[in-house]
């Protein structure tokens, strides 16, 4: 078995990191329809001898109990759990003291505060982080920024797919130690690496997550810019989220500047155009990370104007870090109460709720889906859960192919009525 399983049964994340384990270099990534894609070359691929890339593979699942807490002895017992968040040692809210930084990274600027405090204090060598590449300003591009200048270039959201293919080759050949900033899925393949990659496991500093509600394909940004008119190739700017806590859309062309608020623009489009494996996620806070990064949208956090974070570290020594950060004046932080941040993350719940129900279904239609060693919560009715699969599939179509998306206004009406 090899990669092709995987993407033959619909259960690609599109993380790329298939591509560098492969020791024959069978694998390549590309994108179709909207997604980053692997191809195998079946006359390099050596089959059952290797599996290595079936081994770190995502999407297959992750065994997100057995991987958390294998290193809960270092906690001396201060570990808390929560069905919805995971293991962690502390929960905060706060934000960088660089007031531009925090402006501009839509939620705080905590991750590249911090990037940037401990790359100036030599505890780190460098981090792996996304930014648009220079050329069309819309096509991610991951790699390892070394100075300040270079993760300020990463800043802020990226509501489109993101492929790690590279990385773990770069890490494994850098001196020096690295964070590693990736969303839930990103981070499940990264930690089975590092089961079986002693020498790419030495050079890892921590790993940072990002929450995550589920992907969206590239499809998203077509449709967005070509509802507003904007034409791609006079793009010279572009952000999902610019401008302040939760932010705008910012396009900046050659001679206009395009801006929208985030929730305007974003929030009738989050079914539509969502990849088919990430209905089947059931990790929203990535819970595999040593720090964990998102917003907080509810109140009193959200009459913040600027940028607000919410934390949830996961080890001590983390934690630790953090109180050192804060002490030299980076970060501002301050407690947070579970409940709080609980309800500010819904999709936390719907992931480990409503993926019972498409488990279900999927399974009595014979469809492969993901294994996990964390079993959903409850299900929702029979009714119910047929209804909602029926719906994202519905959305799904509609979103994936672009002679359907004349029938989106339509049900961004129906959906806001």
């Amino acid at each position: 078995m090899n990669i092709s399983y995987t993407t033959r049964h619909h259960l690609c994340l599109g993380c790329g990191l298939c591509e560098d384990i492969c020791p024959q270099g069978a694998i390549t990534i590309d994108i179709r329809q909207g997604e980053y894609r692997p191809s195998v070359d079946e006359s390099l691929c050596i089959g059952s001898k290797c599996g290595r890339c079936s081994d770190i593979c995502p999407g297959l699942g992750v065994d997100l109990l057995k991987l958390s807490t294998r290193h809960d002895s270092l906690t001396n017992g201060h570990i808390t759990y929560n069905e919805y968040l995971g293991r962690y040692v502390q929960l905060y809210t706060g934000h960088c003291t660089n007031e531009n930084i925090r402006y501009h990274s839509a939620s705080g600027g905590l991750v590249t505060g911090l990037l940037v405090y401990l790359l100036e204090k030599k505890m780190i060598d460098g981090a792996v982080v996304t930014r648009f590449s220079s050329i069309d300003h819309l096509t991610p591009e991951v790699f390892i920024a070394r100075n300040t200048e270079e993760l300020i270039s990463a800043r802020s959201s990226k509501y489109c797919p993101v492929s790690m293919q590279g990385i773990r080759k770069q890490i494994r050949e850098a001196e020096g130690k690295y964070v590693i900033i990736g969303l839930p899925c990103h981070l499940h393949g990264f930690r089975k690496i590092e089961e079986k990659d002693k020498k790419f496991r030495e050079h890892v500093f921590a790993y940072w997550g990002l929450y995550c509600s589920s992907g969206r394909t590239f499809h998203l940004t077509d449709y967005v810019l070509q509802q507003r008119h904007i034409n791609q190739e006079d793009i010279r700017y572009f952000s999902y989220r610019d401008e302040g806590c939760l932010g705008s859309l910012v396009v900046k062309c050659s001679n206009e500047v395009y801006k929208e608020r985030y929730q305007s623009y974003f929030h009738p489009l989050r079914s539509i155009f969502i990849p088919r494996r990430c209905h089947f996620c059931i990790d929203h806070s990535a819970e595999l990370a040593d720090i964990s990064f998102g917003d907080i949208h509810i109140k009193p956090y959200s009459d913040d104007t600027i940028g607000i974070n919410s934390l949830i570290v996961r080890t001590p020594q983390m934690n630790d870090l953090l109180q050192q950060a804060m002490m030299d004046g980076a970060i501002v932080m301050e407690e947070l109460n579970e409940a709080t941040l609980v309800a500010s993350q819904k999709m936390a719940r719907v992931k480990k709720t409503k993926y019972a129900s498409l488990v279900y279904w999927c399974k009595r239609m014979g469809m492969a889906v993901p294994q996990y060693d964390v079993k959903p919560y409850s299900k929702i009715g029979f009714v119910k859960s047929l209804f909602y699969l029926i719906n994202l599939n519905l959305q799904y179509q509609v979103g994936h192919h672009r002679n359907l998306w004349f029938l989106i206004k339509y049900m961004i009406k129906k959906r806001k009525a």
